[in-house]
């Protein structure tokens, strides 16, 4: 007889169970004092730089006036004056010059580039007549700061000896107001940045001298004189896309050959939106269309567009002022004459 001592009363043998590493316990995350990471400063023109590289930044430079140039002279060189002016109003018969700026400078011929010192003059005159609030409020010259001043002419006569060419930014307007104050202007060649250089054709939106600093990257404080003849001969320096050469010698290639303005002389009033598309302009005092041309050659083909496109053929006689930079932008007529096409 066996003793049942109730051990093999169980139906199921004890599992026996593993023990388990209790979880790592998270370290605690450092408590944060507030302070942003430290980034090394940089310097304004590292930052620049870096912004230059990420094509979806764009940097603008305030304008660095050039008082002198290191290049030398590889040949003859051509002195040119860099003008500007600022006056009481847009008549030069009635208005005047409150400001009179311009910078003289030698230009290589061969490269288009100046050379050497920038000879500055800037100078203020008491116009003899209230300068207007909104006068004031565009170029901030007022009335207390041209009290009792005086254009030093004498000194002005020692800077226009030897000038071989005067530029100026919408010479049509500066070139009357100068020669009704100074007589000796009209006795020099004149060249425009605006109206010689075709601006649209080499890219730019706009001919305005300011969004042409912009373009190239500067700006600067626009509408005093002198200002704006620095920022005009930064941008006469760049090279044009066209061609390649500097829109110095844009102009002074320009100025060295004949011009013709061609008036449209009554033309038909339908013809006027053909007109305009090819950038003729409308001479209310003479009540015609007209444009300038810059050689014998365009005046010819300009003649034989205008009798295909305006006067369908029939014969007709167009007005032809032949000038030179004498008497270009000036207020004087050129030679005269009747083209019959």
């Amino acid at each position: 007889m066996q003793l049942q001592l109730g051990f093999d009363s169980f139906d199921m043998p004890l599992s026996v169970q593993p023990k388990t590493k209790p979880k790592p316990k998270a370290r605690a995350k450092p408590r944060s004092l507030g302070l942003a990471p430290q980034v090394p400063e940089l310097d304004a023109p590292t930052m620049a730089a870096r912004l230059e590289q990420n094509p979806d930044y764009r940097v603008l430079r305030r304008l660095a006036p050039a008082l002198h140039f290191e290049r030398t002279a590889q040949g003859p060189v051509m002195r040119v004056l860099i003008l500007d002016t600022e006056t009481t109003g847009l008549d030069h018969g009635q208005d005047k010059i409150i400001e009179l700026a311009m910078l003289r400078v030698d230009v290589d011929i061969s490269t288009g580039l100046p050379v050497g010192e920038v000879v500055v003059f800037d100078e203020l005159e008491d116009p003899g007549q209230p300068i207007s609030k909104e006068v004031q409020a565009l170029t901030g010259i007022s009335n207390d700061m041209v009290q009792g001043k005086h254009l030093d002419e004498s000194r002005i006569a020692a800077l226009l000896d030897g000038v071989d060419l005067v530029i100026a930014h919408n010479a049509a307007f500066d070139r009357p107001f100068c020669e009704a104050r100074i007589p000796a202007f009209s006795k020099l060649a004149w060249g425009c940045s605006f109206a010689d250089i075709d601006w649209k054709n080499e890219g730019h939106g706009s001919a305005k001298l300011e969004y042409l600093a912009l373009d190239k990257g500067w700006f600067y404080d626009a509408h005093r004189a002198e200002t704006d003849c620095h920022a005009l001969l930064a941008v006469l320096c760049e090279p044009l896309p066209s061609n390649q050469q500097s829109g110095l010698a844009k102009i002074i290639a320009s100025s060295q050959g004949q011009s013709y303005r061609l008036q449209a002389t009554q033309a038909p009033f339908d013809a006027k939106d053909a007109l305009k598309s090819r950038a003729y302009r409308w001479n209310a005092d003479q009540r015609v269309w007209q444009t300038r041309l810059d050689s014998e050659a365009q005046l010819g083909a300009e003649c034989t567009w205008l009798k295909t496109n305006v006067y369908a053929g029939r014969v007709a006689r167009v007005h032809i002022e032949k000038m030179d930079a004498l008497v270009k932008h000036s207020k004087r007529a050129g030679e005269l004459s009747l083209r019959e096409i």
